[in-house]
């Protein structure tokens, strides 16, 4: 499958991909990132494998976009992060003591 990456064309496939990342070992993810097999990848980093640029050259809408048009399961930061509960005044007090907050 053609896609575009940092204003280049590749011919990408699922197989190419997975054997391009075979070996790789994964960084740790703070952002989008792209399960391959059984393991999660930063997008950047499956980009970079992948056409061989310097990560600066793309981003990592572009690397999820393709992804997904392969079939990958694809996470934006979005989706990572996780719901937040609100603290009361009391309770964020109790948490900046270090005591845990009894009412």
């Amino acid at each position: 499958m053609r896609c575009v990456i940092a204003r280049f064309p590749f011919d990408l496939t699922k197989s190419g991909v997975l054997e391009s990342m075979k070996g790789v070992k994964p960084e740790e993810v703070f952002g989008a990132s792209v399960i391959v097999g059984r393991r999660t990848y930063p997008a950047k980093q499956v980009g970079q494998v992948v056409t061989r640029q310097d990560r600066r050259d793309f981003s990592a809408g572009e690397v999820l976009r393709a992804m997904t048009q392969l079939g990958f399961t694809c996470r934006d930061l979005s989706q990572a992060a996780a719901p937040t509960r609100t603290l009361s005044a009391f309770q964020e007090a109790s948490a900046m003591l270090g005591a845990p907050a009894t009412v």
